[in-house]
């Protein structure tokens, strides 16, 4: 299995889970469980391969992939009331999911020959598109879009470590393990530490 295909499958496993920790948070049935882990572990992917005229798109060449998010959502569905705090777990395995798919992208996007700037857009199109789907779609407040939280900073700054470890001489999988390393890095801090990024703070307009 090719890098690309082995990080896609990898995100896949990882971000189905964390649909399906979300369909649980909405008490979905299983058929809402494997719809919301599907869409959310293959939403990224997709977006990138269709903006990038990948042909055909990485879940129809090889069912693989929906395999894979269909038996994580089972495996949710009967295990999710063991969980303690399923939003902790859910925040934690976004962050690990964010920095596989962010690396996936870069991999997928650079088997295609396409230039640096687009490198770095396509691995945070993957490791973003995904988890604003099940968000958006579970009525949930998404988690690329709370106010000063390092997610798609993060994913930036993966991508960028990936460009930068290649421009350095980095061969074979060193740029993707420093993209990956990074990207989770800030995420986790993010979580455990409160890194934030200055959010906008509105002021009373001047007087004349």
């Amino acid at each position: 299995m090719t890098p690309p295909a082995l990080l896609d499958l990898a995100s896949v496993a990882v971000f189905a889970l964390t649909g399906a920790l979300v369909a649980s948070r909405a008490q979905l049935d299983i058929v809402g469980f494997l719809f919301i882990a599907c869409l959310t572990a293959v939403g990224g992917g997709t977006v990138r391969d269709l903006l990038i005229g990948r042909d055909p798109v990485f879940w129809i060449s090889s069912p693989k992939p929906i395999l894979v998010a269909s038996a994580a959502a089972v495996l949710v569905f009967f295990t999710a009331h063991l969980l303690e705090s399923r939003y902790k777990v859910l925040i934690w395995l976004d962050a690990l999911a964010l920095s596989v798919a962010v690396s996936a992208g870069i991999a997928a996007a650079k088997a295609t020959g396409q230039p640096t700037l687009i490198l770095l857009l396509m691995g945070i199109t993957t490791g973003c598109m995904g988890g604003l789907l099940r968000d958006v779609v579970c009525n949930e407040v998404p988690l690329v879009l709370k106010a000063g939280e390092l997610y798609v900073t993060a994913a930036f700054a993966g991508a960028l470590a990936s460009v930068v470890t290649v421009e350095l001489g980095g061969t074979g999988w060193a740029p993707l393990v420093a993209c990956t390393v990074v990207t989770f890095a800030l995420r986790a801090g993010s979580i455990a530490f409160g890194w934030r990024l200055p959010a906008y703070k509105p002021r009373p307009p001047k007087g004349p």
